[in-house]
């Protein structure tokens, strides 16, 4: 399968909503329950931007978007800054085709590119064995796990925390 994998484009923003509504209302891997609107993904998307961080999508050779790739500051806290937390979502219709990965590879070059130091990964559901997959075939390390944190269809669920480091990671100062 062809893929490009590009920022996203205003454009792109019905088919990232009813990717991220399929994942809320069917899976585990977001802690969401109600389904965010175009608008609020609209702004979502916004502020990672405005941040200057990478928002990207994976296009199919027709032109559809199979998936979308973000991260955005792991906390709001200045010291925080050079830490982000990465987000992928992958179509249904897309999983187990190698989408992920490419996005996620892309993204590390993207989030480096925009001085991040450490990427981070948590990870909803330690039952979520494609994105704890794609994570450590892509060089992240599992560093715990939050037990019973969230509840989701009618079940605690644990979040796995992986991280990666990028570029120097915190072997020189970033300023």
């Amino acid at each position: 399968m062809h893929l490009t994998i590009r920022p996203s484009r205003d454009e792109d923003l019905a088919a990232i909503t009813a990717i991220y509504a399929h994942h809320v209302l069917n899976g585990t891997g977001t802690f969401e329950t109600d389904a965010p609107t175009r608008v609020d993904m609209s702004h979502r998307r916004a502020d990672v931007l405005a941040k200057g961080l990478p928002y990207l999508v994976a296009e199919s050779e027709a032109g559809e978007v199979l998936g979308f790739a973000y991260c955005n500051w792991f906390k709001p806290r200045p010291a925080y800054r050079y830490s982000a937390e990465d987000s992928i979502y992958i179509a249904d219709a897309a999983r187990g085709m190698g989408v992920g990965a490419h996005l996620l590879k892309a993204l590390i070059g993207a989030a480096q590119a925009a001085g991040v130091r450490k990427l981070i990964a948590v990870i909803g559901d330690s039952a979520n064995a494609g994105s704890v997959g794609v994570h450590r075939k892509l060089g992240f390390v599992e560093v715990g796990v939050i037990k019973d944190c969230g509840w989701k269809f009618g079940q605690w669920r644990d979040v796995v925390l992986m991280d990666k480091v990028l570029g120097e990671g915190s072997s020189t100062s970033p300023e």
